[in-house]
């Protein structure tokens, strides 16, 4: 009992935030009910992002009906890569990416061959709720496939990195770049198996990584060094992220990028309930950085300001960074 007593004490000393907190504290504080749809719902969240000028994933149809799933062949056309997702899925959980056709077949990113039969199934998977958050009916989503920028190319395996920044009230306060591996069939999902690399927030540098709950340096199937790598435009992913207050309206949020060759930053999705994982790939604690912006935002409000994102892109830079310029 004292053993975990006085764990317990390291973690808080630490900073480190745990659900209870997370959840009393940041989620049910700042974000209201009735706009959790706007992120829940990945069709809400690309259109309010395209009316907001900020880039997405293109998407090419939506199938909301058994009848509809006959139009799949119309809407994906001449395309041989593509996504299907479910609009309220979590977790990457019923996601199928396509990489190519393959005699009249379709082919997974990992290889596998699938028929129009298997992408039916999915499909109807997907409209009766089997990946939905609560397990409530939905519809499936046709998309662009992101194509990862070259950097990742020696440090993931298969799959698409993507960038996930914790936002509170507009505020970037954590970072961290999800790799794939093998164990995660290509996907950057820490809970099947993929890698989480804290980033740096000033410089855009990846930090030591986690995975399966251990610290690692090196990827497991590259073997390369995940850390002290340099994440191309940085700034625009931070700019994104901390515009994504305005976007949404929730106050606590994780905000899920990718890095496209052509297209560059892409928001993937937002999440009113970011895990906390992002702690151990930083080996930093979430508490202490609220306070900082809860301070600040306290501050401000005495001066009756507000400040912009390129200005709270600033401020987190200079407050959060692990490693500053005249250190590299």
């Amino acid at each position: 009992m004292i053993g975990l007593w006085k764990t317990w004490k390291a973690l808080e000393a630490k900073g480190i935030m745990g659900i209870n907190r997370r959840n009393a504290d940041y989620v049910l504080k700042y974000n209201k009910r009735h706009l959790y749809p706007i992120v829940d719902d990945k069709i809400i969240t690309k259109e309010r992002a395209l009316a907001a000028g900020i880039h997405v994933p293109e998407l090419y149809g939506v199938i909301s009906t058994e009848k509809e799933i006959e139009k799949f062949g119309e809407i994906i056309g001449e395309r041989n890569d593509f996504v299907i997702k479910p609009a309220q899925g979590a977790g990457g959980d019923g996601i199928l990416v396509i990489a190519d056709k393959f005699e009249g077949r379709y082919k997974t990113v990992s290889g596998k061959i699938v028929s129009q039969e298997d992408i039916e199934h999915q499909l109807s998977s997907i409209l009766t709720g089997l990946y939905s958050l609560g397990g409530h009916r939905d519809r499936a989503l046709i998309e662009y496939r992101v194509t990862p920028d070259p950097i990742f190319k020696s440090i993931s395996y298969e799959g698409v990195p993507d960038i996930r920044i914790i936002v509170l009230m507009g505020y970037p306060v954590m970072a961290m770049l999800r790799l794939p591996t093998r164990q995660s069939n290509g996907k950057a999902n820490l809970h099947q198996g993929a890698i989480g690399v804290g980033v740096d927030l000033a410089t855009g540098i990846t930090l030591k990584g986690t995975w399966l709950n251990n610290k690692i340096t090196k990827h497991p199937d590259t073997t390369n060094a995940v850390d002290g790598v340099q994440l191309p435009n940085w700034d625009g992913f931070m700019k994104l992220a901390a515009g994504c207050y305005e976007l949404c309206g929730l106050g606590y949020i994780g905000v899920d990028m990718v890095l496209d060759v052509d297209k560059g930053p892409l928001i993937l999705e937002l999440n009113a309930r970011p895990g906390l994982n992002i702690q151990i790939a930083n080996d930093c604690g979430l508490t202490h950085r609220a306070h900082a912006v809860e301070a600040r935002l306290e501050e401000l409000a005495k001066k009756g300001v507000l400040e912009t994102a390129e200005e709270r892109v600033r401020f987190s830079q200079e407050l959060f960074g692990h490693i500053k310029p005249k250190e590299l």
